[in-house]
């Protein structure tokens, strides 16, 4: 029997255990054009608080400011406990290379989910079946050829820009190519794991990159886990695009129609 390999998102978000600081290491498997995968990056920060002795409670909300480009290889997390009471934490992580600068700065709440009235006012997206949408092609960034995209609506088509700019409104199927059950750390990652909205609204490529991202989770670790799911239906739209910077807005439900999370994020655009 050969032993089964470790799934490479798992060895992309791998960090090391230290006193206050931790270490990972960049994955060619999640690199975008100019750096590593946002996405695999907040997943790795959040496995080192997941994982910290001193946890308690459940991702609530992450938010990832990407200060300056990560090279490949080793980089450092330092790792704080800002603040604790009896039902939540305040976390504040710093990425950093070689002694340098902070090129990643991250805070996250974690909280203890108690049994409570409950209603989900958001709808669960019309869709086709995952089964009955075509998957993307795959595209130069390695990153997004770790996920399989089905687009149901909105799907990225580069070239021949209309007379105005195209809807930067999609609905898409999301799951790891080489299926791998849901948990907090690849809901963490798909809610980056759009194409910008610019490509959409533009239908062409050009530089971007995120700045900011929040992360809001609707579910607790066990929660999810029930679902067992390997894959999200996604909503993505922006509202502006305005002197270099465009945002996002997004939602990523269970196919049994439980919104999981929510996000937002703010990007650079050169255009």
């Amino acid at each position: 029997m050969h032993a089964k390999l470790p799934h490479p998102f798992d060895e992309a978000t791998r960090v090391t255990a230290g006193d206050s600081r931790w270490q990972g290491h960049t994955s060619d498997d999640y690199w975008a054009f100019v750096g590593p995968f946002g996405g695999a990056t907040a997943a790795t920060i959040l496995r080192a608080l997941i994982d910290h002795p001193e946890r308690a409670g459940d991702p609530l909300s992450m938010t990832v400011n990407y200060c300056a480009p990560i090279a490949k290889g080793a980089f450092d997390l330092d790792v704080r406990l800002v603040k604790a009471n009896r039902s939540s934490q305040h976390w504040c992580v710093e990425l950093s290379q070689d002694g340098g600068e902070v090129a990643t700065l991250a805070t996250a709440v974690f909280a203890e989910r108690r049994p409570s009235w409950s209603h989900q006012v958001a709808k669960f997206p019309d869709a086709k079946p995952f089964e009955e949408t075509l998957p993307f092609p795959r595209i130069a960034a390695s990153w997004a050829n770790q996920y399989e995209f089905r687009f149901v609506e909105g799907e990225m088509r580069i070239g021949g820009m209309k007379a105005g700019p195209d809807s930067a409104y999609s609905k898409v199927w999301i799951g790891d190519r080489s299926p791998r059950t849901l948990d907090m750390l690849s809901l963490m990652s798909m809610s980056d794991a759009f194409f910008g909205r610019i490509f959409h609204a533009r239908r062409e490529l050009v530089p971007f990159g995120t700045v900011s991202l929040t992360t809001y989770f609707h579910s607790d670790a066990d929660e999810l886990a029930t679902e067992d799911i390997t894959r999200v239906l996604a909503t993505a739209d922006a509202r502006i695009f305005h002197r270099s910077y465009g945002d996002q807005t997004a939602e990523l439900w269970s196919p049994n129609g439980r919104l999981l999370a929510t996000t937002t994020q703010i990007a650079y655009f050169k255009a």
